[in-house]
This record gives structure tokens, C-alpha cells and sequence, in this order.
């Protein structure tokens, strides 16, 4: 589904394998060990990690089966946006991965024996060997925290353009990669939040003044992309949670220094457990609280757009406590961006690469949605990482997760500008403001601003 948390497998993928694999896998009764003198799983198992034959994410499940030989049980089953493959053999248990619909093979996420779990790279840079383990990489996570330095990339140009990739990529010497790829200035470039929103900043229309809320999975608080925007941070249900890869993107999208549409907005964090809330209620309580936080606050530090990266209101139970909730909102002069199609049908731009930024010729559509309201900037974009305090991923595709803080920050703008506009107008504006172009409505950030003037003169 491309509404909304995408990127939900994080909490129940890859990341979430490992940190309950110890209590997952302690769980099972495993059986003894070969009395006959052969080798038991367990140890052919670790003398091939020793050997590096086991590597995480490298691995691949067939080449798993040639080492141990047929598991006694296996079983496939979806979670997230990942397919897994669990495997039970004698006295080990593993656990095999991937995306769905990306075609590369399962490789292994874990695997543990009776009385130990077994280091198989969970936590280290994954070092590709050679130019076969590309076929293990998928388009999702590409090459953030990979090393290719051990490759040859010359011919590998239509890859590269497809694999997002962060600060943490190690790459080939220069003579080893394509003409003219060049990683570090397209992340350079990849920061701008394009179509004249810098312009906009030069005029010092930046979101000061203005608050934003996201409500998120629980965030990495001290990017420096976002770390000095925040004036609050309140955790509702995921107490003890570490924090996810969902919430910096957003936040740096909207109030980023170097890449945020409104950067100097102050943003106000609710971090929540998106994988909990299947019902409405929920959201529409934290709704009605930022409302209620709002009334003690001054008019410069008030709270006028709330970002959620959502589209699944409208299919879940209790819509009418959300519409509620989301009226009331807008009654208080609140903003609610979602990119559930009952608010906008939005769809995704990327930028050509090597094009002018400002230029809405410079983008393409991403998936050609023919009816969507609004086209925003997601793909070939540079986001603050979950990784680090310091990392940058550059996203290829991108998702509707990203198109809602880029609205949120819009919003903002048009908040300094005019603070009596309406929730409605600002909408509306983006709508009729938008550059018709053959791929569709482009947003149109100087347009709108300058309509968001016009609305404050009369």
C-alpha cells in the first residue's frame, strides 16, 4: 500500500527480527544434537559462519539449504511490506527476508541455536563481495550502510540510478564507477526542496512563527537536521520503543535546516505506534489533544498544521470520530495534512537528475496516478537518516509519506505569511495555484504564497 507508514516493516522487519530474536527464538524446543559422531547442525552452522559463508543479507536461502542441507520444517508468511521464510532444522532456527514485490532472493535476517544466536553482521557495515551479491540488494534499502568498495561499477550505470543510497555508502574508487556519477553531489543536491522554495526562504519566508506537530513512529531526536526545532517531544503508547526510520525523513522534510520546506517552523513531536492504531480513536484523541495544547500557547509558538503520513482513515473503524477531530481542527485554525485521498489524492515527483531545481519541467511523475489533485517532491531527495545523528539517505522513489510534510511546511509558509488564512483556503490554493503540466498538477510553492498574499490583502 503506498499510503501512508510504507516503511512500517522497520518496526516489524528487519529491525524488529533482531532486537526479539533472543526471546523468538529461546521460544521453540529445539532437539538434541546428533549422537553419531556427524556434525550437528549447529556446529556445521558455525564453522560456516566462521568461514564468512553465512553473511547477513547475503546469504541467500538456497545457498543456506546447500550448507545444512533440507530444514525439517519451513514457513512462509507476510509482515509489513516484507515476506519471510523461517526455517527450523534440527537444533537451529533462521529467519530469511525480503521485500515484497522486489525480485531478489530471501537471505537470511538471524539465526540462532539452542544455547547461543549466532553473529552473522546484524550490526556491521554489509561489504559486498562481488558483483553477484548486486543481485541480493533490493530497490527498498539499496545501498544505505553498504560498502561497494570491493567493485566495479562501469557498467553498472542503470543500477546505480536506481538504488537510493546515505553518507554511509562506501563506494569504488572514481576510475571504478560510471562517468559522471558523482554520490556526494547529487546528495548535495538532493537537499533543495526544489520549485523555488529556497527563493522563498531568501525573503526570509522560512515557517518562523509557526508550529508544526507530526505525529510519528517514536523519532531520533538529536538529528542535526531537526535536533534545535523541537519543542516538544511527548510518547504516547510506545514507552521503552526505540526509536524507527520513519520520523526523521518526515521532520527533516518539513522543518529541515538544509532540506526543509519551512526550517525555521517549530515542530512539536507525538511519537505513536502506527503498527497499534488500527482504529481512528487513537488518532482523533491526539488530534484533540494538540488542540487542547494549543489554547495555553501564545500566538508565536501556536501549533497551525499537524503532519500525519497516513492514508488509512477513511477504511478504518470510528471515521466519524476522526472527521470530528480533523473539523475541530480546522474550527481552531489547525491544518490536518494526510494523504488519505478523502483530504487530496496526492501523487509523487522526482527530480531529473542534472536539471534545474526551480524548474517544473526538472520533475517526473513517479506512479502516474491520472486523477490526482496535487504532485509533490518525494523521489531523488535527500532525508535525514535513522542511522545517525549526522547520516543522510538519498531516496530514489519515495513514498505519500513524504509528500505530507512537504505540504505541512508549505502550510507553514502561508502561516507566516497570512496567519488568518484558513485550513480550507490553503487547500484550495494548492489546487488552484498548481502548474498544469502534461504529468499533471505540479504544486507550486511561489504561486501559492503569492495567492496566500492576495487572500491577506482583501
Amino acid at each position: 500500500m503506498r499510503y501512508g507508514f510504507k516503511f512500517r516493516t522497520i518496526y516489524q522487519g528487519l529491525i524488529f527480527s533482531c532486537v526479539i530474536l533472543a526471546a523468538f527464538a529461546t521460544s521453540f524446543v529445539f532437539a538434541a544434537s546428533n549422537g553419531s559422531g556427524q556434525k550437528s547442525v549447529a556446529e556445521i552452522v558455525s564453522k560456516a559462519v566462521q568461514e564468512h559463508k553465512i553473511l547477513y543479507k547475503l546469504t541467500t536461502l538456497d545457498e543456506f539449504k546447500q550448507i545444512v542441507g533440507q530444514p525439517v520444517k519451513e514457513t512462509k508468511k507476510t509482515d509489513g511490506g516484507m515476506e519471510i521464510c523461517d526455517i527450523e532444522c534440527s537444533d537451529v532456527r533462521a529467519r530469511f527476508g525480503k521485500m515484497k514485490d522486489k525480485p531478489v532472493p530471501f537471505t537470511i535476517l538471524w539465526i540462532a541455536g539452542k544455547n547461543r544466536d549466532f553473529d552473522i553482521g546484524q550490526n556491521r557495515q554489509l561489504v559486498l563481495r562481488d558483483i553477484n551479491d548486486l543481485d541480493k540488494i533490493d530497490s527498498f534499502w539499496g545501498f544505505a550502510n553498504v560498502s561497494l568498495a570491493n567493485l566495479d561499477l562501469r557498467k553498472h550505470k542503470k543500477l546505480l540510478d536506481d538504488m537510493p543510497f546515505d553518507t554511509l555508502t562506501k563506494w569504488p574508487e572514481p576510475n571504478k564507477l560510471p562517468e559522471g556519477f558523482q554520490p556526494a553531489r547529487l546528495l548535495e543536491e538532493g537537499k533543495n526542496p526544489g520549485l523555488g522554495v529556497r527563493r522563498l526562504h531568501e525573503q526570509k519566508i522560512n515557517g518562523r512563527g509557526v508550529g508544526i506537530a507530526v505525529i510519528d513512529q517514536p523519532l531520533l531526536k538529536n538529528h542535526i537536521e531537526y535536533e534545535d526545532r523541537i519543542v516538544h517531544y511527548e510518547e504516547i503508547e510506545v514507552q521503552g520503543v526505540e526509536f524507527q526510520m520513519h520520523g526523521p525523513p518526515v521532520c527533516s522534510i518539513a522543518v529541515g535546516k538544509t532540506c526543509g520546506v519551512a526550517p525555521k517552523a517549530s515542530l512539536y513531536y507525538y511519537a505513536v505506534p502506527p503498527w497499534k492504531w488500527l482504529d481512528n480513536k487513537p488518532w482523533a484523541d491526539t488530534i484533540n489533544k494538540i488542540i487542547e495544547l494549543n489554547k495555553g500557547l501564545r500566538e508565536s509558538e501556536k501549533i497551525r498544521v499537524v503532519s500525519i503520513s497516513l492514508g488509512a482513515f477513511s477504511q478504518r473503524p470510528n471515521f466519524d470520530l476522526w472527521k470530528q477531530a480533523v473539523d475541530k481542527a480546522n474550527q481552531n485554525g489547525i491544518l490536518v495534512v494526510t494523504c488519505d485521498p478523502t483530504f487530496l489524492e496526492l501523487d509523487m515527483l522526482k527530480r531529473k537528475e542534472n536539471e534545474p531545481a526551480d524548474l517544473p519541467s526538472s520533475y517526473e511523475m513517479i506512479f502516474n496516478r491520472p486523477n490526482a489533485d496535487l504532485l509533490v517532491l518525494a523521489g531523488n531527495r535527500t532525508i535525514a537518516s535513522y542511522k545517525g545523528p549526522d547520516v543522510y539517505h538519498y531516496e530514489r522513489q519515495g513514498g505519500l509519506s513524504w509528500t505530507v510534510p512537504y505540504l505541512a511546511g508549505l502550510a507553514a509558509l502561508a502561516y507566516q505569511v497570512n496567519p488568518e488564512i484558513k485550513p480550507e483556503q490553503i487547500v484550495g490554493l494548492w489546487k488552484q495555484t498548481a502548474v498544469k503540466t502534461d504529468a499533471g498538477p505540479i504544486v507550486n510553492p511561489a504561486g501559492f504564497i503569492e495567492a496566500v498574499k492576495i487572500e491577506n490583502s482583501k
